[in-house]
Formats: C-alpha cells, sequence, structure tokens
C-alpha cells in the first residue's frame, strides 16, 4: 500500500471522524453528589461514549439552591437534576422549562444523633426502623420536658424531604417551624454533605438532634456509629412504585434547539439506571458502579453505596422514571403538601410542566415477591 494510499486513508478518517462529533451537540447537566443522582453518573462514566447526539456534560454541586441558581444563571447549561418543590417554585416564578424524567423514587431518611436516641430511649439494631407512633411519641415527651425543640436538619425548605417531614409530623399532630421554640421541632438548613459534621457536632456538645438528608448519608452516619436511622422516606410517603423526589428538568430553549440530544441522554440514564437496579444482587456488577460514583463522588463510602442500594431496605429505587400519570400523581400529592406547609406559594399546571416526549422504552425490573 502506497503512501499517497496511507495519506488519503488518515484523512478520510479524520474527515469522518470530525464530521462524527460535529453532529453532536454539548448538553450540559447540573445535580447534586446524592444517591439520588447515581444514574446520571453511571450514564456518563458507562455509555458517553455510546452517544452519537449529544456531548454529556456532567457537573454536581453542592445542594439544590445552587444547582438552582446555576441552572437559572449559566445560558449554557440545558439540564438540572432537582428535587420537587424547588422545580414547583421555579416554574411558578418562570414556566421556561420541563419536567421531562424522574431520576429516582424514594431516596431519603430521617436519622437521630446518639444522644437524641439515648434520650428518646430509641435502641435499634443497625437494619432496624422503629414504627412511625414510636418517634412521634417520643418527640411529644421531650417537648413536655423541656423548653426547647428538637433540631432536625434538612437540605432546604424547598426540599421534597421537608415536604415529606412536614407529612409525618401532621400525621402524629406534631408542629414544626423554622427558627422557632414555639414547636415540637425546630427545623435547621444544612447542606446535605455537611449533614455527618453536624451530627456529630453536636454529639460532642451534647446537644440531641437529626436530619432528614438523601441517602448515603444516612448510611455513613450510622455505620460509624454516630447516629441511627429511624425511618426512610418510603415508609411515611407511600406509593404505588415509589414517591417522586428527585427530577430532570430542560428548559424550553433547550429542548427547542437539542431536543435529540436531550432525548438519548435521558435514555442513556434509564439505561443506567436498569443496571444500578441490577447491580442490587451482583456482587461484580456492584463493584463496577461503585468504582463510578466514587470517581465523582469519594465522600461516598463503598460500604455507604452498597447499603444505600441494598435490596432488603430498598431505601432508594431507580425504576418508573418515565414522566407518566403515575409520576404525576405522586407530583401532585408533594405538591398539595408542600402548599398546605407553606413551602410554595401557588399550585402549578403539573400537565404545562411535564413533557412526555422523552419517555425511554426501558422496562421496569420485575420485582420480586420480598420487594413488594
Amino acid at each position: 500500500m502506497g503512501f499517497q494510499t496511507i495519506a488519503k486513508m488518515l484523512i478520510s478518517i479524520i474527515l469522518l471522524s470530525t464530521f462524527s462529533y460535529a453532529k453532536k451537540v454539548t448538553v450540559k447537566v447540573v445535580g447534586i453528589p446524592l444517591a439520588d443522582h447515581y444514574a446520571a453518573i453511571v450514564a456518563y462514566e458507562k455509555y458517553t461514549k455510546h452517544m452519537q447526539k449529544a456531548n454529556f456534560e456532567l457537573k454536581l454541586l453542592s445542594g439544590p439552591n445552587l444547582v438552582r441558581r446555576y441552572f437559572r444563571s449559566m445560558p449554557d447549561t440545558d439540564m438540572a437534576l432537582n428535587v420537587v418543590p424547588m422545580v414547583l417554585d421555579m416554574f411558578a416564578k418562570k414556566p421556561d422549562f420541563r419536567w421531562i424524567s424522574l431520576m429516582h423514587r424514594d431516596g431519603n431518611a430521617l436519622v437521630v444523633n446518639n444522644l437524641l436516641a439515648q434520650k428518646l430511649n430509641i435502641h435499634l439494631n443497625k437494619s432496624d426502623t422503629i414504627t412511625h407512633s414510636t418517634f412521634a411519641h417520643a418527640i411529644k415527651d421531650y417537648a413536655k420536658k423541656n423548653t426547647h425543640p428538637i433540631e432536625i436538619a434538612i437540605p432546604s425548605l424547598l426540599a421534597t424531604h421537608t415536604t415529606i417531614l412536614y407529612k409525618y409530623l401532621k400525621d402524629h399532630n406534631l408542629t414544626m417551624q423554622l427558627y422557632s421554640n414555639k414547636h415540637h421541632v425546630k427545623l435547621h438548613i444544612v447542606k446535605p454533605p455537611h449533614s455527618i459534621a453536624y451530627l456529630k457536632s453536636n454529639n460532642h456538645r451534647q446537644i440531641p438532634v437529626a436530619f432528614e438528608q438523601s441517602l448515603p448519608w444516612p448510611q455513613i452516619i450510622q455505620s460509624q456509629g454516630d447516629g441511627q436511622i429511624v425511618w426512610y422516606s418510603k415508609d411515611v410517603m407511600r406509593h404505588e412504585k415509589g414517591h417522586v423526589e428527585c427530577i430532570v428538568i430542560a428548559k424550553d430553549e433547550s429542548i427547542t434547539h437539542k431536543a435529540e440530544a436531550i432525548k438519548e441522554i435521558i435514555y442513556y440514564i434509564h439505561k443506567a439506571a436498569q443496571d444500578i437496579e441490577n447491580a442490587r444482587k451482583d456482587p461484580k456488577a456492584l463493584q463496577g458502579i461503585i468504582k463510578m460514583i466514587q470517581k465523582h463522588i469519594p465522600a461516598h463510602t463503598s460500604k455507604a453505596i452498597s447499603q444505600s442500594l441494598a435490596s432488603d431496605t430498598m431505601g432508594i429505587n431507580y425504576r418508573n422514571l418515565n414522566v407518566d400519570n403515575n409520576a404525576k400523581k405522586s407530583l401532585k400529592k408533594i405538591m398539595e403538601l408542600a402548599l398546605e406547609a407553606g413551602f410554595i406559594q401557588k399550585r402549578v399546571d403539573i400537565e404545562a410542566l411535564a413533557d412526555e416526549r422523552f419517555a425511554s422504552d426501558i422496562m421496569p425490573i420485575r420485582e420480586s415477591k420480598h420487594e413488594k
């Protein structure tokens, strides 16, 4: 083969590669370093090379409020992964984006520090949670014996977590308020990565506190022996397939100009979600998932990730991620509770918010009998 022939072949390869890359459009996505967004990380690590239309860029930020600000202020950010009440508040103020997918279902837990566990006389095995009424009665007893309420940390007033906490307290005739001592529970805003330090420091200061945060922070604090999981959100906000919590939104302008690329990313996020579900009972596959996650979130220990994805507790699930009637029903329930609690100021038109065109054809995994 002559030099000229080889040169022509190389030029052809370069031109074809350039043309192939040129067909791709960059789609920038922002999220939070939580188990909520593991499927996005796995999609980025495992499937970026398979994408034909999207140049997928993923940026993880420290909390939901920062994701909101970044999504709003950065013109080149196309998509965001954020909590339901915050998305509703954003849409009510400026409806220039759509809800195009779920990231997961369920996914947070309430944890008490050791001091509060002792004061409430909570004695748990590491894999147990207490009954709904036990913790509520303990809060009431604590309020009778003390002049100040129990403090519970949440990531934001507009987090799904806070709405679920509101529901739990409401169900047991308990009240909560930010910066007030006239209620059973006083709320304190703490970014998810800082929640462990929050519990530990209050243990040292001999102050009984709790937090409700996304996985795996509850597993990390429990595995370190500094606190105990009391209940998972799925036990409070019950829904047929798991309650909606973090959802995917895309700007209208991005949908107009990058619809095919966005649809491709959603497809691979759903495919990655299926990989995570399959890895629950496959130790080798799970180790592969853990390595991908830790490349982006080294603070999540291997043990904590494994516990977050444990099939016996099923504290979070990555099934049924399409925007459909089931998802809309769950979102509506959260919206009504958030409105009642005063976290959001008005209802939004869910049909206007929802865009079902980005649904994937990846089927949900069949559940075994003991998981139902």
